[in-house]
């Protein structure tokens, strides 16, 4: 089976999110199971692609947005067998401080940035790999290749695309590429598209939409998640669009690089260990401490790895502030956001020093050691399309306290049932948070339940090989759909 997949980021290379591990991981297991996978991703300042040999494939493509016509040029690289990244290389719209904005909002050009690079990466594929069985876009930002491939004043009367199908995946369905309705013709977009059946949402354009609307088959990345987007509360409103299409709709768990993420071998800790040698998991949690400055003692190590915005419970941890000392636990906090959460993160680092480390911004190797040095992983998300940080924890031996919501549903069962390995609340609440805490410090007291709950969690198996194979599921279902459309 030939795939492209179009995504904004990718891993190793470009990372701002859960998104740029899913393309860096599902590639590599579709091309395990026979697939060949063509991706093409934006070219970037320098995010950590320095492990890849990036050529040019004297190739260009012209794109006209906004009334200019732009060119582009196309670079590659070949990280595994059966597997080539493009890149689309256009310094005005990506050679920025960051992929989708700065800390104080948005590019304010973001729609043309992102139709520039529909257009484009559908071009750049078409030279290197054509005639593919399957197209599979990611989010907002590829929203509207699927509606490229079935317009027909675009690619819709391409024989090269007849056949192709198309499956789209919801990452986040909080973000949307809303943008106002005078931007349509900039895009390229005929004012005939502009409706409540196709790209119009409330007055405005909505490049998500573009995707679900277009695209033959739809996923998302929970079972959990899946049912959740279909009802008002969770569905941002576009739950009746995806209740419309419930039959073509496949929640499918993320996995992790378990290569990547592997405790036994990990080179940025201080012990690598296994759920055999647990003990040897003590010693990072001791580095660690030493690491930030948090004071030795006996209580337990709280780890919190996350991006520092409203979605992922950060008011939760901020409301129990005036408790945490209460609570005789410490912590260990990486993460960057807004600049607001950033700031009040910073300020509990403060005002408890010895208790609460706080490092602003990503850095991977402390990542490694707060998922291998932690007693307890917390992410009190309002809101979780998956979630990976939970399932590192888990791999590491971390034990998560979540809130029952989306993916952290789907990957942490309660210590209090049969072979549990969390710590689960459902209030979107301090008080409810604080509970799970006080919780789990009194479990982790009891070393004959604590030591065999950490194993139960490291046996857990969150590689990509079921998840590929479910998409593959998903690609041969459209690919009859389309077949069966003529």
């Amino acid at each position: 089976m030939k795939v492209w997949m179009v995504g904004p980021e990718m891993a190793p290379y470009s990372k701002v999110g859960g998104l740029g591990d899913v393309l860096g991981a599902l590639p590599r297991a579709l091309v395990e199971m026979g697939c060949t996978v063509t991706v093409a991703i934006p070219h970037l300042p320098p995010m950590g692609g320095g492990r890849w040999e990036i050529a040019p494939t004297g190739a260009r493509v012209e794109v006209q947005v906004a009334g200019t016509r732009h060119r582009a040029e196309v670079l590659s690289t070949r990280p595994a067998e059966g597997m080539r990244v493009l890149f689309v290389h256009y310094p005005p719209f990506f050679d920025r401080e960051g992929l989708y904005g700065t800390p104080s909002g948005d590019y304010a050009d973001n729609a043309e940035r992102f139709a520039f690079f529909a257009y484009a990466a559908i071009e750049a594929l078409k030279r290197v790999a054509p005639e593919p069985d399957v197209v599979h876009t990611h989010d907002w930002q590829t929203g509207l290749v699927p509606f490229l491939l079935r317009a027909p004043e675009h690619y819709g009367e391409d024989p090269q695309f007849s056949r192709t199908a198309s499956v789209h995946t919801i990452h986040n369905l909080a973000y949307q590429g809303l943008f106002p309705a005078a931007t349509l013709p900039g895009l390229g977009v005929s004012w005939s598209h502009f409706h409540h059946r196709e790209l119009e949402f409330h007055g405005q354009v909505n490049l998500l939409k573009a995707g679900l609307v277009f695209a033959d088959a739809l996923t998302t990345v929970s079972p959990t998640y899946a049912r959740e987007i279909q009802e008002p509360a969770a569905g941002w409103g576009l739950d009746g669009v995806l209740r419309e299409r419930a039959g073509d709709l496949h929640g499918i768990l993320n996995g992790i690089d378990t290569e990547l993420w592997d405790p036994a071998t990990d080179p940025y800790l201080p012990a690598r260990f296994s759920s055999k040698e647990l003990r040897l998991r003590r010693e990072n949690g001791r580095a660690l401490r030493a690491e930030l400055g948090l004071s030795e003692d006996k209580r337990a190590l709280v780890g919190v790895v996350s991006r520092l915005v409203s979605q992922k419970g950060i008011d939760l941890l901020l409301g129990l502030a005036d408790r945490l000392e209460n609570l005789r636990l410490q912590w260990a906090i990486l993460g960057a956001g807004e600049t607001w959460y950033e700031a009040a993160v910073e300020d509990l680092g403060r005002r408890f020093p010895g208790t609460v480390a706080v490092r602003n911004g990503f850095e991977e190797d402390l990542a490694h050691r707060i998922y291998a040095g932690s007693d307890l992983f917390c992410m009190p998300s309002l809101f979780e399309p998956c979630g990976l940080g939970q399932m590192i924890a888990l791999r590491y031996g971390s034990l998560p306290v979540v809130r029952r919501t989306g993916g952290l549903a789907d990957t942490v069962r309660d210590v209090a049932e049969r072979r549990g390995v969390g710590f689960v609340f459902d209030e979107p609440a301090p008080e409810a948070l604080e509970e799970a805490l006080r919780r789990a410090r009194f479990f982790l007291r009891d070393a004959r339940k604590a030591g065999p709950a950490r194993q139960r969690a490291m046996a857990l198996d969150f590689s990509w090989e079921s998840s590929a194979r479910r998409y593959l599921e998903v690609y041969r279902g459209a690919m009859d759909r389309r077949r069966a459309a003529g």
